[in-house]
């Protein structure tokens, strides 16, 4: 009698865990967008134009892509190319402020 309270149990939390994690994908990604402007922007301002050219355009590019994706609804592809969209900023930034210190 317990074990078919425990399944019970069971079931209901996995239900809760599937519902929980196709939630978060159903929610645009507002905040990694924010994140990967944001990072953009910085290494602009630090000289990435001129000192990460390539690095800088791969982020633009990918804020690109994320931003698409995001007016297609679809959420993870554009979560996803956000954090790479920042990830590429952020080899910008690095690359510009290295660049700097070079000279």
């Amino acid at each position: 009698m317990q074990l078919a309270g425990f399944n019970t149990i069971l079931k209901g939390l996995l239900i809760t865990a599937v519902f929980y994690m196709s939630a978060c994908e159903t929610a645009p990604p507002v905040q990694e967008m924010s994140d990967a402007r944001q990072a953009i922007a910085v290494a602009r301002e630090a000289g990435a134009a001129e000192h990460a050219a390539f690095h800088l355009k791969a982020a633009e590019d990918y804020l690109e892509s994320a931003q698409q994706a995001l007016n297609d609804h679809s959420y993870s592809e554009a979560r996803r190319d956000a954090k790479q969209a920042k990830m590429k900023a952020l080899d910008a930034l690095k690359a510009s402020e290295e660049s700097e210190t070079d000279n």
